[in-house]
């Protein structure tokens, strides 16, 4: 980092060179999560005088969508500092070299990988299933996402439907992602990271995906090693209904990765859904446990519960999935039918952000706890320590 002085000005000014760079360096990248001065984004500092600080910040990309939050992180730090007054922030643009020097410092120079898949990883990955669609699948797998953010942690959401792809939309992330030599920074949406196809199409959301079988596998394989999803606690999949390709890619590879199914308390719906389970037994799989969406509802007349959609599908899908695969898998909510769900969809506005005290979202919140409950541990993962001799 080029830090420099201005010396004509060193006896006008009491501002310590070493506390602004100590300030810039408690500056994260606000895609990448990572101190700017780590990633040699800092150009250079000068003290101009009266209390004048001007910070030069190299971008990745011209275009670059968070430069004005990038600006606003950086002002705010230098004012911290004491004796000043003004922060002038020049942005400038990294060269090839500088990009490339940045990527090696995220990934190193080692081929590809999928960073879940390493020995050392914490990150809890879940795939979210559903045998049919029509059953609320992505709006439960993204107010679960942004559930499990407003508890503390941090969570990237892979949009694995990539010919029906709708989280973009329900999570407010449709800024397209920051390339930087060939690695992608995901766009954020209420706070989680959310990778999807609908970037990727030049034709927006209403062009269709025309991909066979080996060009799923691979659509699925790139955002997971060319994605950058920085130190997550929780990954989550939305998958496509049914157990066709991206299913089977998936648990190829993240064979680590939980299932989850969700279903509606319909019968016909539980039978579809048991299906979706049952495939973990011939991928050795984990089936984490099942949600029913669209339960009992109060009448907002007389306060008796409607089963609008029938009832007892979530526990008759947990009921066979235990039979089949011979382990206990359990219920882990009914959620209630609240057309808001559905509603905060369309708008982008997550029920457990936009009406956190209804009973869709404590139900959804409390699944949430559940995924949450289990420790990010480090059982039977490989840590390559040699005990010492004796």
């Amino acid at each position: 980092m080029d830090l420099t002085r201005n010396k004509s000005d060193e006896s006008e000014t009491s501002i310590d060179l070493e506390a602004v760079n100590a300030a810039l360096a408690g500056v994260d990248d606000p895609e990448i999560n990572r101190p700017i001065t780590d990633l040699g984004m800092v150009k250079g500092v000068q003290l101009l005088g009266n209390g004048l600080v001007e910070v030069g910040i190299f971008l990745t990309v011209a275009e670059c969508p968070m430069k004005s939050t990038i600006t606003e992180r950086v002002t705010n730090a230098v004012m911290q500092v004491p004796g000043v007054l003004e922060v002038k922030v020049e942005l400038d643009v990294m060269s090839e070299e500088q990009r490339g020097k940045m990527r090696e410092t995220l990934r190193g120079k080692a081929e590809k990988e999928i960073p879940f898949n390493k020995p050392g990883s914490l990150t809890k990955v879940f795939a979210i299933a559903s045998g049919k669609g029509g059953v609320g699948k992505s709006s439960v797998t993204a107010n679960l996402a942004v559930s499990l953010v407003q508890q503390g942690y941090t969570v990237g959401l892979l949009d694995a439907d990539v010919y029906g792809h709708s989280i973009p939309k329900i999570l407010n992330a449709m800024t397209p992602p920051t390339m930087v030599e060939g690695l992608i920074m995901p766009p954020q949406g209420n706070g989680v990271r959310v990778m999807s196809m609908l970037s990727f199409k030049p034709g927006g959301i209403e062009q269709a995906v025309a991909f066979r079988g080996p060009m799923l596998h691979r659509a699925l394989e790139q955002f997971l090693t060319d994605v950058w999803w920085g130190d997550l606690d929780f990954l989550l999949l939305d998958l496509p209904p049914g157990t066709g390709d991206i299913a089977l890619s998936t648990a190829q590879l993240l064979p680590q990765a939980e299932l989850i199914v969700v279903t509606t308390p319909q019968q016909g719906a539980a039978d579809v859904a048991i299906r979706s389970g049952t495939l973990a037994a011939q991928t050795n799989q984990k089936v984490f446990g099942v949600i029913e969406n669209m339960s009992s509802f109060p009448c907002p007349h007389c306060g008796e519960p409607m089963d609008l959609f029938g009832a007892g599908g979530g526990q008759a899908v947990a009921d066979g999935l235990t039979r089949t695969l011979g382990t206990n898998i359990p219920l882990l909510g009914n959620i209630p039918f609240d057309v808001r769900l559905r509603e905060g969809g369309d708008k982008g506005e997550p029920l457990v952000s936009a009406f956190p005290e209804s009973d869709a979202a404590v139900s959804i919140t409390a699944i949430a706890a559940q995924l949450s409950a289990k420790p990010r541990g480090l059982a039977g993962m490989s840590l390559n320590i040699t005990p010492a001799g004796r």
